[in-house]
């Protein structure tokens, strides 16, 4: 992955870090000097990504993706990604977080997530910490989950087979450099040792590679 440009200064909050392609933050065009609040809209076309952090919170959102944050200051309380594919790493709260996507409803405290949100069904990684996973089309169907690292993908349904909504599902598309390095904006490492000792935010840390957007499997695992 070729990012057109990364911010220099990782010392401030609630801003974007690296771009490429058109994106939009709350209806105009972004760039390093564009602030992103939690109570947000965020939007990529094609071929098109952000990294931002939002407070003890970062992310990475992929191309073709809509992304209503909800909180104010830097405080989120929920998120709502209508389509399209996020990884998301937040710092330790008192509270959950809410996030729904189209088909699933994720209450989650300190963790690591990756999501792709589609209208057939939602793909959801807890990357590691713990997440309570629920169906939109039935919400008595819950899943808790605790991982380490990656231990338990899921699929979640708008409808299935026998009534089971929510399906275990391999790890796709997104990579531990990724999260190393959105950790890394927020002063934090990741719970799991990082293969070459850490990632450094200037992005000559790991092996350069974000992955992400193509091909499936364990990426970088």
């Amino acid at each position: 992955m070729h990012w057109e440009a990364f911010h220099p200064d990782s010392q401030r909050v609630s801003l974007c870090y690296r771009l490429k392609g058109k994106v939009t933050v709350d209806g105009k065009i972004a760039d390093f000097d564009t602030k992103i609040s939690a109570n947000s809209y965020i939007k990529t076309d094609d071929d098109s990504r952000i990294i931002f952090v939002v407070g003890t919170n970062a992310f990475i959102l992929r191309s073709n993706s809509d992304l209503q944050l909800r909180g104010g200051g830097l405080l989120i309380t929920g998120i709502r990604i209508l389509t399209g594919k996020i990884l998301s790493v937040f710092g330790k709260r008192q509270t959950d977080l809410s996030i729904t996507t189209l088909t699933a409803t994720i209450g989650i405290r300190g963790t690591g997530i990756y999501i792709e949100s589609e209208p057939d069904q939602s793909y959801i990684c807890t990357c590691y910490g713990e997440t309570r996973i629920s169906a939109n089309a039935d919400p008595g169907q819950v899943e808790n989950i605790t991982t380490s690292h990656h231990d338990y993908p899921v699929y979640v349904l708008p409808n299935g087979e026998g009534g089971q909504l929510i399906r275990s599902a391999p790890t796709i598309n997104h990579t531990d450099t990724e999260l190393a390095m959105i950790e890394a904006l927020v002063g934090r490492k990741t719970p799991f040792p990082y293969p070459t000792g850490g990632y450094q935010i200037d992005g000559r840390g790991g092996n350069g590679n974000s992955g992400g957007d193509s091909g499936g499997g364990r990426g970088g695992y």
